[in-house]
This record gives structure tokens, sequence and C-alpha cells, in this order.
């Protein structure tokens, strides 16, 4: 008998110890998952126990935004380190594209980092999951899957060429694409320099930033939002080797009530200070990033949209984070964030 229970025990210590090597497998890599966006997908992952890998330069952001959770396997090194990324991908089965640089530093780095991941992804058929934006469509006023790209500044063109770079590659049978287009996006860890001082003045009881007209409505998506429709994306059975999608977010009816929003959950008075455009051409005869802003400004001049259409009917039953709920989350987290 005695024997027997030694037995059962070894035979179930192996169960669990095979059930924990299984669940700790990692086939999904992100890249750029202390970004914005990266980080929202990571931490989506993560809440549904599903585990990650992620290459991160800063060793230290990386262990403060994800506190040492055991499904995160962290690796520091660089994406433009082709031996590198050859070998941490060479068992995933994907790889979320979330890289990104400072608006002066796109070129020569944003499409070399491409070439590398389709690279990669090719040597074992892997999925890129690639975030876009509407830069391609430059001022067209309604964007579907299927608008014609058409951009008018230097960065869109450039968005224009990497997707087609993921595409070309998707059809030739290299690797699966799955590109999924985004507005301006908001929300916990978005440091850029749009929504970064609109969430810290809020908290210091200051008037919150905003450019050029806070008048016309503005479709902005909650980056928790749009990580949920790409991880759902993700895992549905894909039928075509290279798709895109539209999500949208929510359309604020102008930007004043939005801001205004935010500074009633932060209980602070509401103030919003509007930067015109010529603000920004002085800037951009000294710093380099303002002048590449600049190029950009038309997106707030406008009402650009994306009709997400297609996507909300594979998910019908899903539904966008309340407003309120949102914003108070991203204030304390902005909160956690300088505590």
């Amino acid at each position: 008998m005695r024997f027997l229970s030694k037995v059962k025990f070894l035979i179930l210590a192996k169960f669990v110890l095979s059930k924990n090597n299984i669940k700790m497998k990692s086939e999904t890599l992100i890249l750029g998952s202390t970004g914005s966006i990266g980080y929202a997908f990571a931490t989506n992952l993560i809440s549904k126990n599903i585990p990650i890998t992620i290459l991160v330069r800063d060793l230290e952001k990386a262990n403060s935004l994800f506190k040492g959770s055991p499904l995160v396997e962290i690796i520091k090194g660089n994406v433009q380190d082709l031996a590198l990324l050859k070998q941490i991908s060479k068992d995933k089965k994907y790889i979320f594209h979330g890289i990104n640089y400072p608006y002066n530093k796109w070129f020569g780095n944003m499409d070399l980092a491409t070439q590398k991941i389709i690279e990669v992804a090719s040597e074992n058929n892997a999925m890129i999951i690639f975030p876009g934006n509407v830069y391609n469509y430059g001022n067209l006023p309604m964007i579907k899957e299927d608008s014609l790209e058409n951009p008018c500044s230097k960065k869109g063109a450039l968005r224009v060429e990497i997707e087609k770079m993921l595409r070309d590659a998707a059809q030739a049978g290299k690797c699966k694409v799955l590109n999924v287009c985004l507005p301006d996006f908001w929300g916990p860890n978005v440091l850029n320099e749009g929504i970064r001082p609109v969430f810290e003045n809020a908290l210091a009881g200051k008037a919150l930033p905003y450019m050029i007209r806070t008048d016309i409505p503005h479709q902005l998506v909650f980056t928790k939002d749009a990580a949920e429709i790409m991880v759902r994306l993700m895992q549905k059975d894909t039928v075509q080797p290279y798709e895109k999608y539209n999500y949208g977010g929510q359309i604020q009816p102008d930007m004043k009530s939005f801001l205004n929003r935010i500074s009633r959950l932060a209980n602070t008075p509401e103030e919003i200070s509007v930067h015109s455009k010529w603000i920004f051409s002085v800037l951009g005869l000294f710093l380099p990033m303002m002048k590449e802003v600049k190029e950009m400004l038309y997106l707030f001049e406008g009402t650009v949209i994306l009709d997400d259409a297609k996507v909300r009917k594979i998910f019908p039953d899903f539904r966008e984070t309340p407003l309120d709920e949102a914003i108070t989350e991203t204030l304390n987290w902005f909160k956690n964030y300088h505590s």
C-alpha cells in the first residue's frame, strides 16, 4: 500500500509540474510592452492568465509596470538586435508589433524594425499583430478598411510603406498579419505629450491643455478597450493571411466636454488651455519634435472617423469601458505613477 501511495504521489507531482510548465510556456512575444498600446495588450493577456514574453530596453520600467508577475518573462534588449530577436521569437505563435519611436526618429527606425520583425515571424509563420493608425489616409473624414490611402504627411507616407511591407509579407505566405487601425488613444501608461499633461494637470488642479480646437467631434479609444479587441481578433480563427480591421472606440461630441469631464472626476476646476497652431510653428524652429507634431495638427483641425462596423459585427457582445470608469482608472494610474 505504501508503495502504491508513493507511486500515486509521484504521478500527481509529475502532473502538477507538467501542468505548470504548460501554463508558463509563452506563445506570445510583445514588442513595445512598456509603451501605451503594448502595455494595454500585455495586461489584457495577463488578466486572462496567458503567459507572455516581453523585450525591453528599460528593465526598471518593465519591473515597475508588471510588478514581478510570474506570467511575464522579461528579456532585456533592443528590437534592432536581429540575432536576439530571432532567438526569443523562434517558438512564438504571435508577435505584437507595438514598437514606436519619437516622431523625429521614425525614419530609419520604424521601417527597419518592421523589416526585422517580418524576418523573424517568417521563420515559423507567426502572426504579427500590428496597431495601425489613421495617418495613412490624410484628412479623409470617414475611413473604412478598404478606403484609399492618401497621406498628407511624411509620417503618413511612412506608415503606408510599413503596412505595405506587412501586407506583402503575409500575401507571400511568409507570416500572418493582423492589422488593427486605431484613432488617438488614452488610458493608463499613455505618456505622449497629447495625453500625459491632461491627466497630470487634472490631478494638479491646473488647466487641461489641448491642441487647436475643442468644439468639434473627436474619436478616441481607451487603450484597454483597444487591447480587448486586438486579443479577441488574435484568438479567433483567422481565414486570410492578412486581415485588417478598424476599431474607433468612442466619438466624443466635442473635446471641451470630454476634458471638463476629466476635471470634474479629478475634483478640479473646469479649465482648458488651447494651444494654437502658431505656437507649434515657433517651437518647431528650435525643437525637432515640435516640428514633427506641427505636421500632424490637421488631425485636430477637423474630424476624422474610423468606421468600425466590421469588427463590431464580429463581436456584438463587446461594450466599451464606461467613460467615467475609464477616466477614473486613468487618473488613479497617473496618481500612482507619480507617488
